[in-house]
C-alpha cells in the first residue's frame, strides 16, 4: 500500500441505473477506494464487473432489493467485513472494513426519516433517531483509527442548507436530528473534514432534489453526505473535495461524490 491513499464516497441511487457516471468518475478521480450508498441492488446481480476491470478487485457489499444497500469497492485488500443493524429492522445501510494500514473504514446509509419531523407521526423520524442513537452507543466504545463515511441525511450547520430559517422545520435540518447528530460526533470526537477542510460559512452542499428542473436555478443544496476521521486519521487527511460537478452529468444522483486524500 502506498503512502497515499485517496477515498471517495457517494449516495448513487442505483449503481445499476447509473454505471457510466461510475465509471466515469473512477476514470477522471482514480480513488484508492470507493463507498458507495444506495446501491438498490442484491449482492448476487450487483454490476461488480465494470469495476473489476478497472482495478477494483477487492469488493464488499452489503444489497438490498430495491432499496438501501452498501458497497466498498477497492484496489487496496480489505479485511474483516462487518455489517452492523443500527436500523434494527436487517435494512442493508452499513458495511466496515479495515484497511491494509489497520485504520477502519465505516461505510453508512442513514435512513431519511420521512416527511413529518415527529416520531408519533411519523415512525420513520424515530427510526431515524434512534438508528443515530445506536451509532452513538457504538461510536463511544471505539478504540481504532477510524474513518466513517456514507450519506448521513442530516445537515448540521445554519450554513449547511440553502435556508437555516425555511428548513428548520424540514427533515434533515430540525434541531432534534442536529443535537442527535452532534451527540454522536462528540461520543468519539469525531472531526468533521468537511468541515475541517472548508470552514464554515463556505458553501458545501452534497445534495440537490430532483423536483426542482435546473437545479443550479435555486440552488436549494443540503450538506447531507460527509466524511467523519478519528483524530489520528484526520491529521493525515491531505485534502477533501465535494465534486458538485457531477450533479450536472447525464442522469445523475441527486448527491455528489465526496473526496478525500490522507498521507499515512
Amino acid at each position: 500500500m502506498s503512502d497515499t491513499l485517496k477515498i471517495a464516497s457517494w449516495n448513487i441511487n442505483s449503481v445499476r441505473a447509473r454505471i457510466d457516471i461510475v465509471t466515469r468518475f473512477l476514470e477522471e478521480e482514480r480513488p484508492d477506494i470507493l463507498c458507495l450508498q444506495e446501491t438498490k441492488v442484491v449482492n448476487d446481480i450487483f454490476p461488480g464487473d465494470p469495476f473489476r476491470r478497472m482495478g477494483y478487485v477487492h469488493q464488499v457489499l452489503n444489497g438490498q432489493r430495491m432499496h438501501h444497500g452498501v458497497a466498498i469497492l477497492s484496489k487496496v485488500p480489505l479485511d474483516e467485513n462487518l455489517n452492523h443493524d443500527w436500523q434494527d429492522n436487517g435494512e442493508a445501510r452499513h458495511v466496515g472494513v479495515r484497511l491494509p494500514n489497520g485504520v477502519r473504514l465505516e461505510n453508512v446509509y442513514v435512513p431519511a426519516g420521512g416527511d413529518i419531523p415527529d416520531r408519533v407521526l411519523n415512525p420513520k423520524f424515530g427510526q431515524k433517531l434512534d438508528f443515530i442513537e445506536r451509532m452513538t452507543r457504538w461510536s463511544e466504545t471505539l478504540a481504532e483509527p477510524t474513518l466513517m463515511v456514507g450519506d448521513f441525511n442530516i445537515a448540521p450547520l445554519e450554513c449547511d442548507v440553502w435556508s437555516h430559517k425555511q428548513l428548520l422545520d424540514v427533515v434533515s435540518h430540525t434541531p432534534v436530528e442536529v443535537e442527535a447528530l452532534t451527540r454522536l460526533q462528540q461520543s468519539h470526537g469525531w472531526i468533521d473534514l468537511g468541515r475541517h477542510f472548508h470552514p464554515a460559512p463556505a458553501r458545501l452542499y452534497t445534495w440537490w432534489s430532483y423536483r426542482s428542473k435546473d437545479w443550479t436555478a435555486n440552488d436549494r443544496g443540503r450538506r447531507l453526505d460527509h466524511m467523519w476521521a478519528s483524530p489520528t486519521v484526520a491529521a493525515a487527511a491531505t485534502g477533501h473535495r465535494v465534486l458538485e460537478p457531477c450533479r450536472s452529468w447525464l442522469k445523475p444522483s441527486d448527491h455528489v461524490p465526496l473526496v478525500t486524500e490522507f498521507s499515512f
